[in-house]
């Protein structure tokens, strides 16, 4: 199956290393990227639309026909938000975007970056997790041909991605020698190219569990 993919979020860690993986793969013959902000990135298989609010998709819809597969990247940080602040970004714009893709696209496979710890009964402490609990219900709710949610854990970055908030980058940097030991717990701990090899087979073969844990994301690209 040849995959017509659209990413958001490319200029982020996770969103850039899904684009590099995608440039990759001979089965993915096309990539829309739709950003705030240029992701430097020139290539025969890309088209990229600057985009500043994503709440409004009327002057770009008819850019986003003819594509297979979603791969959502786009997504706040939850430090020093609200909750009505953080699930408008998280939970609404995210609503927004894919009810638009598919309104758009009969046959789009769906795949949305939420993170591990995040809560299905939508019950948590931890504000975060509730409101990306909500958002991958409302998300695994719609029509899609199929609907996959990741939760990586820890990322190592590779391929020269870099996080964009700076402590992260520090941590990254830190962590690096002990990666090699670290990415034996499968569990907890996997890379950028995992995950954006894993979204791709997930976009071309399905999967037999909509909700993709750490060890479910490194396990369909190592078997």
């Amino acid at each position: 199956m040849k995959i017509r993919a659209i990413i958001t979020g490319s200029t982020g860690m996770v969103g850039k290393g899904v684009l590099l993986e995608c440039l990759a793969d001979p089965d993915v013959e096309s990539v829309l990227v739709i950003n705030r902000s240029p992701v430097g990135i020139t290539h025969d298989k890309v088209k990229e639309i600057i985009l500043k609010d994503f709440f409004d998709l009327t002057e770009i819809e008819n850019n986003l026909q003819g594509y297979n597969a979603c791969f959502y990247c786009l997504g706040p940080i939850s430090t020093g938000m609200s909750e009505k602040e953080y699930a408008r970004i998280t939970h609404d714009m995210t609503l927004n975007f894919a009810k638009t893709l598919l309104k758009l696209n009969d046959e789009m496979t769906f795949c949305y970056v939420s993170g591990a710890g995040t809560d299905s009964t939508e019950t948590s402490k931890m504000m975060w997790a509730r409101v990306k609990g909500r958002t991958e219900n409302d998300l695994l709710a719609l029509p899609f041909e199929g609907a996959y949610m990741f939760r990586p854990a820890f990322i190592q970055p590779m391929k020269g991605v870099k996080s964009r908030t700076r402590s992260y980058r520090i941590f990254y940097a830190l962590t690096k020698p002990l990666y090699p030991i670290l990415r034996r717990f499968n569990s907890f701990v996997t890379n950028s190219e995992t995950v954006g090899q894993a979204m791709i087979m997930v976009a071309r073969t399905g999967y037999h569990k909509n909700v993709l844990e750490n060890s479910d994301i490194s396990e369909i690209v190592l078997k």
